[in-house]
């Protein structure tokens, strides 16, 4: 056996604070009576201790996030007090006309009963100066207010030589005398985040993919989450730069193979940002290390409660308890990929989840339909509820440390590929599914999976997350139904079943209508059509092993509690629902 290389480190530094950088060259004499306006990547804590330091030395200071301008001035300067109406115009980018909608999220959800809201959008060009959004509030007594927000951004060409307008930090300074002056600054948080892209860059990668067992980004981010009275969402700049530096790392190396940016083929090797919010300044160390073979302890749960993921020693008591014929597949880090065939009369149908390993309700959800079905005396099925086990790894090592987050660094195999693009014929996670097509001939394959709980950004690269834009804030439960060619209305026969079968589980309509309102305000109507409901998609794909797949798209990724109940119920329900569709579905076309 190959012995693992050695911890390499390729950097490790500190980036000296931007708010002290400031009070370093403003907070003196020469700028006494001066008012200072600045735009940083920073929490409401330290922008706020800042101005009080400014404040000390005779300077009139205002720090502002960069992030969410919009949000953090509803949160930070504006009264709700007997608030009406408000009217919002919004800057509109001909290259991504709603982006500065959806830095405004989850605002709808946040005014006060009765308040109406209306956005109006202005095309912008950017320039050298912050574009700006204008509110209008009405208070009760018939007062009206007007507010200038600016959000500066900056245009530049990003680490793929694609052209982006990003959020950015930025400074004012009005003298006594009225002059101003305006500069871009770059940031303690974009520094880190250009010393990253610049490593991958001057590193002399070897020839063959992968490029490494682990590429790790240790991230001091002296910056705290701060949770909003809405679902499960939240303001964090650690979580975002997570999501920076992996997907960034990946179209680097998509990018430098002359694969198309998305292409989940590329085997890089195990991508793993690991950005926790404390230290006293920002600190980034990017090591190559050895996989991670341990596996992280989960508590043990009663199956049909779980309030968060479970553990694979629990996943594979499961299993064997299911009987059946065992089968297996390795991974790159040596784990176990396990599923279980039960031989019956029924139409065969393949069961899966875990597939991205940060979705983790699926896997819950799997387990129980399984154990539902495999009490009726015609059951045909293979169970396969957790396919990426190395990712399911890393996600509980990620949230250890970071709960909340949705670490999509656990989304991916070892070697860094989704495992639906490993070619045919290996021995790894996908030769499961290979396995499970083989012994059954199955005809129905129900893939469960799901998506952020809230917002996924990418700030520093055009704020919306290239290639996933469709996925950047909730709409409620989706499913998509892919299809061999010819069995077209046999998935539209699905399709119109289990999304009967969904609307009778308490509260998912409910919940999906809410979440689509408040995606359609901040998003654009959602265009995909809806049956009893609930929003899907039909395609045709030639090359998936059966006849049919469905897949599910719940919003789960860092839920806990009972909203967790809540996604695997719903996972189970359209997996029970699926199975006995399929038995009665006509296949004659």
């Amino acid at each position: 056996m190959t012995s693992s290389p050695p911890i390499e480190i390729l950097l490790e530094r500190s980036f000296p604070r931007t708010t002290n950088a400031l009070l370093g060259e403003y907070a003196t004499p020469a700028y006494q009576g001066y008012q200072l306006e600045a735009w940083v990547f920073d929490d409401k804590a330290e922008r706020q201790a800042t101005e009080t330091a400014f404040m000390a030395a005779g300077i009139h200071a205002r720090l502002r996030s960069a992030y969410k301008p919009l949000m953090h001035f509803f949160l930070e300067e504006f009264s709700w007090a007997s608030l009406q109406s408000l009217v919002i115009e919004y800057p509109v980018l001909a290259q991504a006309p709603r982006r500065f909608l959806l830095e405004a999220y989850p605002l709808a959800a946040l005014l006060p009963q009765g308040v109406s809201l209306h956005w109006e959008g202005i095309e912008v060009t950017t320039s050298s100066t912050p574009v700006r959004y204008r509110v209008w509030a009405e208070r009760s007594s018939g007062s009206q207010e007007t507010y200038l927000v600016e959000a500066p951004n900056r245009q530049h060409i990003d680490h793929v030589d694609e052209a982006q307008c990003s959020p950015c930090g930025w400074l004012r300074l009005t003298s006594p005398q009225g002059d101003v002056s305006e500069s871009f600054v770059e940031t303690d948080y974009e520094a880190l985040f250009q010393a990253s892209m610049a490593i991958l860059s001057s590193t002399p990668w070897q020839a063959a993919s992968p490029y490494f067992e682990e590429l790790n980004f240790t991230v001091h981010l002296p910056s705290s989450d701060r949770r909003l009275a809405w679902d499960d969402e939240h303001i964090s700049l650690a979580e975002a730069l997570h999501e920076e530096l992996y997907f960034s790392t990946l179209e680097y190396f998509q990018h430098r193979a002359g694969l198309a940016l998305g292409d989940r083929s590329i085997q890089p090797g195990q991508i793993v940002p690991e950005v926790l919010t404390q230290g006293d300044e920002p600190y980034l160390k990017i090591s190559l290390q050895p996989l991670d073979t341990s596996q992280p302890q989960r508590d043990l749960a009663e199956l049909d409660s779980a309030q968060q993921a479970i553990g694979v020693i629990q996943i594979d008591q499961l299993l064997a308890a299911l009987g059946g014929q065992a089968l297996h597949s390795t991974t790159r880090a040596g784990r176990s990929v396990d599923a279980r065939y039960l031989a019956g009369s029924d139409r065969a149908v393949i069961i899966s989840a875990g597939q991205h390993a940060n979705e983790t309700s699926g896997v819950v959800g799997a387990l129980r339909a399984a154990q539902t079905l495999s009490r009726h005396r015609d059951a045909h099925l293979v169970i396969s509820p957790l396919e990426n086990p190395d990712g399911y790894a890393l996600q509980g090592r990620l949230i250890a440390t970071q709960p909340r987050h949705m670490h999509h660094a656990a989304r991916y195999t070892a070697f860094g590929n989704d495992l639906q693009s490993q070619p045919l014929g290996q021995p790894f996670e996908h030769a499961i599914r290979e396995q499970a097509f083989a012994v059954s001939s199955a005809g129905l394959h129900v893939n469960l999976h799901g998506y952020p709980a809230h917002e996924w950004t990418r700030p520093l690269n055009g704020y919306v997350p290239r290639g996933f834009e469709m996925w950047t804030i909730p709409k409620g439960f989706f499913l998509i139904l892919r299809h061999q060619p010819g069995w077209q209305a046999a998935a539209e026969q699905l399709v119109e079943s289990v999304t009967q079968q969904l609307a009778k589980v308490p509260g998912l309509v409910k919940f999906n209508a809410t979440q689509i309102a408040l995606f359609e305000t901040h998003a654009g109507t959602l265009t995909f059509p809806m049956l009893h409901g609930f929003p899907y998609l039909i395609s045709e794909d030639a090359d998936q092993l059966t006849p049919l797949m469905l897949i599910t798209e719940y919003p789960d990724e860092t839920l806990t509690g009972e909203p967790f109940v809540q996604a695997h119920t719903a996972q189970m329900a359209t997996v029970v629902a699926a199975y006995h569709a399929f038995q009665t579905l006509s296949l004659d076309s």
